[in-house]
């Protein structure tokens, strides 16, 4: 990909076009994820409201590990996110390029592990679930924090649910009929943003098309199918964190 369009996306300001062309990035990539990783571990690992509500369901049938294998995959997905937070801070507080290729990085060196060797963690015991529902959401957990916190929680990937809330929010201001009331003429009109709608069923389209993908690669040839998303990942955040390097490096000089 072009140099200065990759700078563009991981560059510690901010546009909405950048924000939103991440995005899209990042839902294909949750979207292969979480199908994907179905298919592989046969749980959902981008959204936690089915986990907690399947802890509830399985608290109530007496299913008590599964209680506890929903609980570990929570606390690995806010694990996540807590890197995200602590890795973001760290480079906003030090003025860094890679301020959020940090985290970026992270979660495609991790998700290549789950590529390389998922097969191998499927069958590893982490805290009352595999290793490999530990990682997978972790890596979730992570991106979505990075997501939250580059967009100021316009932009979400990991799960549809917000995504069609806004777009649902967006439809009903665009349908809405702006007839003046008694006393409220001075009242701004009701009024929906195209090109936000643009985005968020950009958002929703892309996070299919990355579950079609995900779940077509991996029936196809296993975790394997992970590593190209894993690489692009890493082209994107190679670029900001060797300029940080370079400037370490002269700041030694």
């Amino acid at each position: 990909m072009p140099v200065n369009y990759a700078r563009k996306l991981t560059a510690p300001s901010r546009s909405r076009d950048a924000n939103a062309h991440l995005g899209y990035l990042l839902a294909f990539v949750a979207g292969a994820i979480n199908a994907g990783g179905f298919l592989a571990v046969q749980r959902y690992t981008s959204h936690m409201t089915g986990v907690v509500s399947a802890m509830a369901d399985d608290l109530v049938l007496g299913a008590h590990a599964l209680v506890l294998t929903g609980l570990a995959a929570l606390l690995s997905f806010t694990a996540g996110a807590a890197c995200t937070a602590i890795m973001v801070n760290y480079g906003r507080r030090r003025a860094l390029h890679g301020e959020y290729a940090l985290p970026l990085m992270l979660e495609a060196v991790l998700l290549l592990c789950f590529g390389l060797i998922g097969a191998r963690l499927a069958h590893v015991d982490g805290l009352f679930a595999s290793a490999t529902v530990l990682l997978l959401s972790f890596i979730m957990g992570l991106q979505n924090a990075l997501v939250t916190k580059l967009s100021r929680a316009d932009i979400r990937t990991t799960h549809i649910t917000g995504i069609v809330t806004d777009i649902g929010i967006e439809l009903g201001k665009m349908m809405y009929l702006n007839r003046p009331a008694p006393g409220q003429d001075g009242l701004a009109p009701v009024a929906g943003e195209r090109q936000r709608l643009k985005v968020l069923s950009t958002l929703a389209a892309s996070f299919f098309l990355g579950g079609v993908a995900g779940g077509f690669g991996f029936s196809r040839i296993g975790y394997v199918a992970t590593v190209p998303l894993a690489l692009v990942l890493m082209c994107l955040a190679i670029l900001p964190l060797l300029d940080d390097l370079k400037n370490i490096a002269i700041r030694k000089q």
